[in-house]
């Protein structure tokens, strides 16, 4: 298969230059779902480019019978944050301009006040396509009203411009996986939202989130969370039809400013076996046996825990990334110096409760308050 490549410009400099998005797309022979890619929202997490370029050289090398549907392909999706740096270090989790994170600007048919409700009622009797087609229809024609808002004089910020951009590939998406790693340091694991427990199992990570909760306009969150609450809507009224095919994922995928070759290797393996198991891919060997029986540790989000510095210095004897720690072991003690004629003295930090240590700082210099590590129950 031949991608067909476009590029599409999000933001003029006051240089004059332009910074784009480039887009492969590939057309399998028969037409079906369409699953939209992309990878490096935040600037610092960089490794599902690879996993992206690995995608690509894939998809090249098979005929396009292999292919039901369309596959969707945007890796460095965020060229103003991939170009972040400070000093040696490449931050590009927030803009630099307002603020912002990256990935809580997005665009939520939820959120604009439209009658999910109404439209679930006025669908009740008719079958899972139908309502599917005319809410995509719905969701299309609320989010162009975004376009006259950045076209009129006064303009928009712009992150308001380059969600838009971003957003209106994946509309009429099935599928969307967004590639992110830990902006600090973590292991593999997948963000999964309520009723997509039994897909999750195919991207053959050992540990995930459950979404009970949301905190702000994430990329996934802003386009499944209309889908959840229309099928909230029509639950409730008697229907039968239950959860639509529509899902996203977010791939975390290691650790920050790095491509970690094995975290890479996991990425690629769990989206084509993903999308083998959608019946995207007609591949051999795919999807992999062990699919079925394979066991996934899912926290809810709400059971996850970050712990921050009660005291600013050095941390030190911290566990290793993926231990398994008890209530009242340690984690990881700070060196902490003084200023009032004291000698220097070692904090210690105890686990709460039985803990998974899935993410930690990459900076191991701390002031009070300051983020040390993130724990999911165990």
């Amino acid at each position: 298969m031949i991608p067909v490549i476009s590029t599409i410009p999000v933001v003029q400099l006051a240089s004059g230059d332009r910074l784009s998005l480039q887009i492969y797309q590939f057309q399998g022979a028969v037409p079906g779902k369409k699953a939209y890619i992309q990878s490096n929202l935040h600037g610092a997490e960089i490794s599902g480019n690879a996993v992206i370029h690995q995608l690509i050289e894939f998809l090249m090398s098979q005929d396009s019978n292999l292919l039901i549907g369309e596959i969707l392909l945007v890796p460095v999706c965020n060229p103003v944050g991939v170009s972040q740096r400070s000093h040696h270090f490449s931050p590009g989790r927030y803009n630099h301009y307002d603020g912002a994170d990256w990935n809580r600007i997005f665009w939520d048919f939820e959120k604009e006040g439209e009658d999910i409700e109404g439209f679930a009622k006025s669908h009740i009797n008719l079958d899972a396509d139908t309502i599917k087609f005319n809410y995509r229809k719905q969701i299309a024609l609320s989010f162009a009203k975004q376009l006259a808002k950045i076209n009129a004089p006064s303009c928009r910020p712009y992150s308001e411009i380059y969600r838009y951009k971003l957003q209106s590939l994946c509309l009429d998406a099935d599928y969307v996986l967004d590639l992110h790693s830990s902006t600090n340091q973590a292991v593999d694991y997948v963000y999964c939202f309520s009723s997509r427990e039994e897909s999750a199992k195919a991207f053959l990570l050992d540990r995930g989130i459950l979404m009970d909760e949301y905190d702000g306009d994430a990329f996934d969150e802003a386009f499944l969370k209309p889908w959840l609450a229309l099928e909230k809507s029509l639950t409730q009224l008697g229907s039968a039809i239950g959860v639509f095919d529509v899902e996203a994922w977010t791939l975390e995928l290691g650790s920050g400013m790095q491509m970690n070759p094995e975290s890479v290797a996991k990425g690629l393996r769990g989206i084509k076996n993903y999308l083998a198991s959608k019946g995207m891919l007609k591949i051999p060997g795919f999807p992999l046996p062990e699919t079925a029986a394979h066991e996934i540790n899912l926290t809810p989000k709400k059971s996850v825990k970050k712990y921050y510095a009660p005291a600013g210095g050095m941390i030190q004897n911290r566990v290793q990334l993926g231990s398994i720690v008890k209530k009242g072991h340690g984690l990881y003690q700070i060196l902490s110096f003084h200023k009032n004629w004291e000698l220097p003295s070692v904090v210690e930090v105890a686990a709460e409760s039985d803990v998974f240590v899935f993410d930690v700082s990459t900076n191991q210099s701390v002031n009070q308050g300051e983020y040390v590590l993130s724990v999911m129950a165990d």
